[in-house]
């Protein structure tokens, strides 16, 4: 499958302008071929945690939802987005319960969503690592594992941002049969071994497919890295971008994820009971 890979400038809390940027890049990654979109952490709103959780309305994101299905829909491409999300209730009652919930009865999840090229929903993941004070402050993080499905004949799965940091969460999708990892994600300059390095290293690791989709330029209070990657799954590099605005195209696919767990058996030779141990 061609994979395509949008790395942009978001206006906070301007939706249209965002959709807009989402739709010509759904355009023109249909036009090259690509049977997937993948789109950076909060894009259709912007990236501003404190912003988003005093000012976006939660009623208002069904509309952006069906929007976003409709350029789905429209291109007939796969696509991946990203947007807040009210709670799982065991999470919001986790709040609800503390001398000092963090943010009243609204709390959010930063979330994902896979669409397949009808516009279907196929899969949703709720981030679970939350990074920095300010989405401490305007977020909750979750609790499942992520999930994976069959996407154009690919075992996928999704994390966000700061989640693909941590090896452990890449090995759950890996474990649980994930060959595509894919990463809305939200990166400040500074930070650029996560992509030139650290990706590279998960998806070698897990011995996966992991695309890396971030933002270009400043939003709010934040300069972005830009630095968007595709990795293969014996860690290297497919696709990369610069600091800039750039629509990223590459192939990937199961038979190189089979090569390589055939060539070094990680995954099988695994001893979780022993880790266990260490642990305890």
């Amino acid at each position: 499958m061609l994979l395509s890979v949008l790395q942009a400038n978001a206006s906070v809390m301007d939706v249209d302008a965002n959709l807009r940027t989402i739709n010509d890049a759904a355009r023109r990654a249909a036009q090259a071929g690509a049977g997937l979109l993948l789109t950076p952490e909060l894009f259709p709103v912007g990236y501003a945690p404190l912003r988003l959780h005093a000012e976006l309305d939660p009623a208002t994101l069904p509309a952006i939802r069906e929007r976003l299905a409709m350029i789905a829909r429209t291109h007939r491409i796969g696509l991946v987005y990203s947007l807040p999300a009210l709670a799982q209730a065991r999470i919001q009652e986790q709040y609800d319960d503390a001398a000092q919930p963090p943010h009243a009865d609204s709390a959010r999840h930063i979330t994902a969503t896979l669409l397949d090229a009808a516009g279907n929903e196929v899969l949703n993941y709720a981030k679970v690592h939350l990074f920095g004070p300010e989405e401490h402050k305007a977020f909750v993080g979750a609790q499942e594992p992520p999930g994976v499905v069959d996407f154009n004949g690919i075992r996928t799965s999704m994390l966000i941002c700061y989640d693909v940091e941590f090896p452990e969460t890449v090995r759950a999708a890996a474990t649980r049969g994930a060959e595509l990892l894919l990463v809305p994600t939200a990166l400040s300059a500074g930070f650029d071994n996560v992509p030139q390095v650290l990706i590279r290293a998960r998806a070698l690791e897990s011995q996966l497919n992991v695309a890396y989709a971030n933002h270009s330029g400043h939003e709010d209070v934040y300069n972005f890295l830009g630095g968007s990657v595709v990795a293969g799954p014996d860690g290297s590099l497919l696709a990369a971008a610069g600091e800039g605005a750039a629509l990223l195209f590459a192939e990937v696919g199961t038979e190189t994820v089979k090569a390589a767990r055939d060539e070094v058996p990680y995954l099988r030779e695994r001893r979780p009971e022993l880790y266990r141990e260490w642990a305890d």
